[in-house]
């Protein structure tokens, strides 16, 4: 620059422009910049994934493994998930998500321990600029997206393969064991169940299991064994398949030679091989890798700051948030009959794992083997 303004006058002219165009390409790296910085983001981005508990065997068998693969597709490989289970404490998730801001992390996928408790570390990640997609249970504060299941069809389905395996008995009584109440899911199977039991039977006792553990619902089938009289409980719906099993080792254990019919939900190991045996009557399934793979694209296109449209195929709205984008993943009644068709074709299950020495017989009965 300064030779050339030492040449001629003609030369201060083309110095002029120089330095005009010198101008436009700072403003337009100021420009890029901004935009980088306003959201849009290349695929080196880092989602952070906070899952409620570990001992549900969906949420680090499934969950983190299909998250972690999307993210990986999504980004060229350039994009990391920065994972955090909060073993059932509310407490502890809070601070994995103080954690999580302090890190910087571009969108968070929270899969709430208490959904009324998270409403406080969203509204932090908010004001930080950090999207936040709620993911299988809607969680309070201004979350940015959601996906989960239908979950009051969970609970029509339940309750409709409850009535089937009660058959036409006259409003016989049933023990209902229902989850958290820290859960909102819990509400909505509760709501989908009764819209087709009211009326059809008869609700001995009915208990919101505390942390949705099998030891609690345990002890609650224990109480409502003693209350009501082990012959005197004609089914029982169990909201998923963890508290399933431990309603039917109560019901073992106070010596009924037949077990009434039991529901549950999520297409656990143990629960697929009940219902082989015939000690669970059904439970739910629910395609974790469908759900897994929305929340992925929902988390990156956030990050990088673009709009769901192409996603989110409905809206939905929590107590402070209207019209938040969403998409529900459809569930299928899980019995012997479509064992094969589900969770065996889907790769949730293999048929050497759901068939080990304990269940060969029933398996071949059941036409898996």
């Amino acid at each position: 620059m300064n030779t050339r303004m030492r040449r001629a006058a003609v030369a201060v002219a083309a110095t002029t422009m120089a330095v005009s165009l010198a101008a436009c390409g700072s403003a337009k790296e100021s420009g890029d910049k901004a935009s980088t910085d306003s959201g849009k983001k290349g695929d080196a981005i880092k989602i952070g994934l906070l899952l409620p508990e570990n001992v549900t065997a969906r949420y680090e068998k499934f969950d983190k493994p299909v998250i972690e693969k999307k993210v990986s597709e999504l980004t060229s490989g350039k994009g990391e998930v920065v994972y955090a289970n909060a073993k059932q404490d509310a407490t502890l998730q809070a601070q994995q998500v103080d954690t999580m801001i302090t890190n910087k992390v571009d969108a968070l996928i929270i899969d709430a321990v208490d959904a009324k408790a998270i409403e406080n570390s969203v509204k932090k990640a908010k004001d930080e600029g950090i999207p936040v997609v709620a993911f299988d249970r809607l969680a309070e504060g201004p979350i940015d997206a959601y996906t989960s299941f239908d979950n009051e069809e969970v609970g029509r389905a339940q309750g409709k393969a409850l009535l089937e395996a009660l058959g036409d008995a006259a409003k016989p009584t049933i023990v209902m064991m229902n989850g958290a109440i820290t859960d909102p899911n819990a509400a909505l199977f509760k709501k989908g169940a009764k819209s087709v039991l009211d009326g059809k039977v008869t609700y001995g006792k009915e208990y919101d299991t505390k942390e949705w553990k099998p030891e609690n619902a345990n002890a609650n089938m224990e109480g409502a064994i003693t209350a009501l009289g082990k012959d005197k409980i004609a089914g029982v719906y169990s909201a998923n398949d963890g508290m399933a099993g431990g309603i039917i080792q109560a019901l073992k254990s106070a010596g009924l030679s037949k077990l009434p019919p039991v529901t549950g939900q999520d297409a656990e190991l143990a629960g697929v091989q009940r219902i082989l045996t015939g000690e669970q009557f059904m439970s739910v399934y629910k395609s974790y890798p469908q759900e897994g793979i929305v929340a992925a694209e929902m988390a990156v296109a956030l990050a990088k700051g673009e709009k769901l449209d192409s996603i989110a195929t409905s809206k939905i709205d929590n107590a402070g948030t209207k019209g938040i984008p969403t998409v529900i993943v459809p569930v299928i009644s899980l019995t012997k009959t479509n064992i094969k068709e589900t969770v065996i074709k889907d790769g949730i299950w293999t048929l050497d794992e759901i068939c080990s020495a304990k269940y060969k017989a029933a398996c071949t009965d059941a036409g898996l083997n």
